[in-house]
């Protein structure tokens, strides 16, 4: 790395708010210290614009501020300034403590800290300008995590296969039985959802209680056995979309929620209304044909509006 960008800025000591929201943006974009009033980041189209962000709001607060870019021909004078080691070994423990945690009684509460460790380590890998194998390492121990605490929710979730998915034909199956296990949580909903509303309109759907009650005739999903379930990194609902080939507008939006909210990784914004929802429906609603056609209505509302948004921002 040879290529840097340089903010020289000066505020008077009387603007003490202006200087702390100046220094919060450059700590949370990743800006390293030359020395006071002196920082510095790769010469990268988004730390270039992060830290015209930063000049542009000092001078309207009558501060001074120069971007400049330099030329290091040494190229590794600057690298360990960037240096996030400390940072995702603290994240590790933190990881590690939760897990230690982690039993019948605490699983609620390690699910709320998992969702702030994968934000975290979000805004970690934004500034981590020189990756090592500690991002990996850290960010495979966090997966497993939510892999743990999911299967704590779920005893039966089913466990990942890694066949190969096959394309079908939708007329293909049209008025079959589709079965999964009762008391469906987001993966079961979204898919039940999805079979309806794209695959078989006139889908009977049926709930069991133990996976190893599907009738022979019956097309199960979401449970270990099952013609559809996780495949791969792949959900249940995102086999049922590669399987069907369905690629209608909104639709891989409502699987990036589904996902999270099943297996974790990144956080849609939506995520957490949604699930305090879909939680309340769940906890109200014991019949699961009500359940799901409630769930329905709420996927019907977010399809609708990814797809305006997504029109809107085209």
């Amino acid at each position: 790395m040879n290529n840097w960008i340089v903010l020289v800025m000066a505020l008077p000591t009387s603007q003490a708010t202006e200087r702390m929201r100046a220094w919060r943006a450059l700590k949370a974009c990743g800006a390293a210290v030359l020395r006071d009033g002196v920082y510095l980041l790769p010469d990268e189209p988004a730390c270039r614009d992060h830290l015209a962000s930063v000049e542009k709001d000092i001078a309207s607060t009558n501060g001074t501020a120069f971007l400049l870019p330099i030329v290091d021909p040494n190229g590794e004078r600057f690298i360990n300034l960037f240096d996030r080691g400390m940072d995702y070994l603290q994240l590790s423990q933190e990881i590690e403590n939760c897990r230690a945690l982690l039993n019948e009684a605490t699983v609620g509460t390690c699910s709320k800290t998992v969702r702030k460790l994968r934000k975290q380590l979000a805004q970690l890998t934004a500034i981590d300008f020189f990756p090592t194998d500690l991002k990996v390492q850290t960010s495979t121990a966090l997966t497993e995590l939510e892999v743990s605490i999911s299967r704590a929710i779920s005893p039966e979730e089913p466990t990942d296969s890694n066949q190969p998915i096959t394309v079908l034909e939708r007329a293909e199956y049209q008025g079959r039985v589709w079965a999964t296990r009762k008391r469906p949580w987001i993966d079961r909903l979204a898919s039940a959802w999805l079979i309806r509303r794209f695959i078989d309109s006139d889908a009977q759907l049926l709930w069991l209680a133990h996976a190893n009650d599907c009738p022979a005739h019956a097309l199960g999903f979401d449970f270990d056995g099952a013609q559809f379930s996780h495949t791969g990194n792949l959900v249940t609902f995102e086999t049922l979309m590669a399987s069907f080939q369905i690629v209608a507008p909104g639709v891989s939006r409502v699987a990036a929620l589904v996902h999270y909210m099943d297996v974790g990784g990144i956080q849609p914004p939506e995520a957490t209304g949604v699930e305090r929802v879909m939680s309340g429906l769940r906890e109200t609603m014991l019949d699961d044909d009500q359940l799901l056609a409630a769930a329905g209505a709420i996927f019907d509302g977010l399809l609708n509006g990814f797809v305006k948004e997504d029109a809107s921002n085209a």
